[in-house]
């Protein structure tokens, strides 16, 4: 049975962005660990540390054996003509070739075994103190010799401005199918940044997922703060080998360069929320995104 709510729009407003004509700097108001103990599969210096920069790696999430299936599975996504015609499917801007594949985990039951696995979404409910949603999921392909970056944004900034998600209260999982290198892509974070919430200009167009998704721009924080947070936090790369994984506050300022190295970079990406964070109508734009993008439906994951 699942549970599809909307929630009324009263939840106020407590991270304002979009709506100004100067971007600013918000502390954040709500905590990062919403459990009370460690009881779960991350042990409590680690949670701490989780607390304290935002994020925390897994060396060694996925086995051997288990890389081979889901990057076989993951192949086989990205030349399904089906899912490539679906619009659930992002392709490059210059080359053509498949950048994400999102709501996923009901594309493939393959990866919805992994979300539901408790070594994935019970970290999700460890950091987040309560049973959790997925919010979004994805597969993010960079393949080798062109492979687009990301720019560096906060993922809360877009979820509030956009879904309408009220509260700091999700995070993210990248699971690693390839081998991460400096030089093919790999994951940046500013440690720590996950306290402070910058609030950007420009408003929100009519149905922006649809530029956003090969190219956000909106919603980009301004060089000023982002040289201000750099300065302050430094710049961590992840890389490691494929089934490592690394999971990170909603809040964090993120992103990564383009891939013109022969390697390819894969990843399964989920977004958990707490099922006390449903979203409600958003913040700073004039409709919620599509549910394959932003679910609607609350039903706790497991």
């Amino acid at each position: 049975m699942t549970t599809t709510v909307t929630l009324p729009t009263t939840v106020p407003d407590e991270y304002p962005t979009r709506k100004r004509p100067t971007p600013s700097l918000i502390f954040r108001r709500d905590p990062v660990v919403w459990s009370t103990g460690a009881t779960g599969p991350i042990d409590t210096q680690t949670l701490e540390d989780y607390d304290k920069n935002g994020y925390l790696s897994v060396d060694q999430l996925l086995t051997d054996a288990e890389v081979e299936l889901y990057s076989a599975e993951l192949d086989r996504l990205a030349t399904d003509p089906a899912v490539r015609a679906d619009e659930r499917t992002v392709v490059e801007k210059s080359s053509n070739e498949v950048r994400s594949i999102f709501e996923v985990h009901k594309i493939s039951e393959l990866v919805a075994k992994l979300v539901a696995d408790e070594r994935v979404v019970g970290r999700a409910r460890q950091i987040l103190g309560s049973d959790v949603y997925v919010h979004q999921s994805r597969i993010n392909y960079k393949p080798g010799f062109g492979g687009a970056g990301f720019y560096w944004h906060s993922d809360f900034e877009t979820w509030h401005a956009e879904d309408g998600m009220p509260a700091m209260r999700a995070c993210s999982i990248s699971i690693a199918l390839t081998e991460n290198f400096a030089q093919n892509g790999c994951l940046m974070i500013m440690p720590g940044s996950h306290r402070t919430f910058v609030s950007c200009v420009g408003e929100t167009p009519a149905e922006h997922y649809k530029q956003s998704l090969k190219e956000q721009e909106i919603g980009t924080p301004d060089q000023d703060s982002l040289k201000l947070l750099a300065n302050k936090h430094g710049i961590e790369q992840f890389t490691g080998p494929a089934g490592s994984a690394t999971i990170f506050d909603c809040n964090c300022m993120h992103g990564s360069n383009g891939n013109i190295t022969p390697w390819p970079r894969s990843n399964i990406f989920v977004v958990f929320n707490s099922v006390e964070n449903a979203t409600v109508e958003p913040f700073a734009a004039p409709s919620p995104r599509p549910p394959f993008i932003a679910s609607r439906d609350f039903t706790p994951v497991g």
